[in-house]
């Protein structure tokens, strides 16, 4: 493959930024890329989390209206279980994309002992979206359509890379694909032009953008500006590979209100969300008298 971009306006990194370790659910660590102070919101992104977590911590019963969850493990396990009887385990390289739409009360909690490790991305529904009934796409990692080319591994979750498409539905456009690269290889990814899009760095390091740009290492979102794609140089002096996620969504180009778990376009549209939770109606019917059996095992 030729370390000339092919592109017509290359996308180079905007923005770098550092996901620092926290504390979420109970006693889970996460590394927030998304949503936090430095980077709040990427429409239609919410939020970035890099996982791992060991039992008991974890992510009790809680609530969400108004996005999607994606949750791709890298290692180990995670059960979800939710409160119209919904239940499932997923492993290393499974996907789950939840649609939250209207309402969803649900766990997620270690499905085993030992470290569990993943990516956790929140997608803004549109208005027109938001209020749909609750849905869940779940591909076990051997469904998860892969392709290798010129020291190039893709895993395409959402869109299409190296010819491979995905046949995950996505209500609001987006392409989510895990690249590993070894030592040398180049990667010459396409991003639809009017999309938003970021890299984020789980191992290694490599130069985003330009051949001779600063390698990048883990743990780190870049944040890329516009143009028609964006390419990758492995050219680390040790020879390790490295391995990222690209994720590019179509903006949505509405207000978003968030509080906590739900992400509506108004104030009003917020605050009627809390009363059908406390309440238990509009899609919340049972989130009073429902509690997971995994969260409390």
């Amino acid at each position: 493959m030729s370390d000339m971009t092919p592109f017509v306006t290359p996308r180079v990194v905007a923005k770098k930024v550092l996901a620092r370790e926290q504390y979420e659910g109970d006693g889970a660590i996460v590394r927030r890329s998304i949503g936090r102070p430095e980077l709040k919101f990427l429409d239609p992104f919410l939020l970035l989390d890099e996982f791992s977590v060991s039992a008991p911590a974890g992510f009790p019963d809680h609530p969400h209206r108004g996005f999607e969850t994606v949750t791709y493990m890298l290692k180990g396990a995670f059960t979800h279980e939710d409160f119209v009887g919904h239940k499932g385990t997923i492993k290393a390289g499974d996907l789950q994309w939840m649609t939250a739409g209207r309402g969803i009360v649900h766990s997620e909690m270690p499905a085993g002992p030992g470290l569990q490790h993943g990516l956790q991305l929140w997608v803004n529904l549109s208005s027109k979206d938001k209020m749909t009934e609750p849905k869940y796409q779940e591909l076990q990692g051997k469904d998860v359509p892969k392709v290798e080319k010129d020291g190039v591994k893709a895993t395409v979750i959402a869109g299409e890379a190296l010819g491979i498409e995905s046949r995950v539905y996505t209500r609001t456009p987006t392409m989510y694909l895990d690249f590993k690269m070894e030592a040398h290889a180049v990667l010459h990814q396409p991003i639809p032009e009017s999309w938003n899009a970021f890299v984020y760095v789980l191992e290694g390091e490599a130069s985003f953008g330009a051949p001779n740009s600063p390698p990048v290492s883990g743990h780190h979102i870049l944040v890329l500006g516009s143009g028609d794609g964006v390419s990758v140089w492995n050219n680390n002096v040790d020879n390790k590979p490295c391995r990222f996620v690209v994720i590019g969504g179509q903006p949505l180009n509405e207000p978003v209100v968030q509080h906590g778990p739900f992400v509506m376009n108004t104030r009003q549209e917020i605050v009627q969300t809390i009363q059908d939770y406390h309440l238990g109606r509009n899609g919340f019917e049972r989130a009073n008298v429902w509690h997971s059996q995994i969260a409390q095992t």
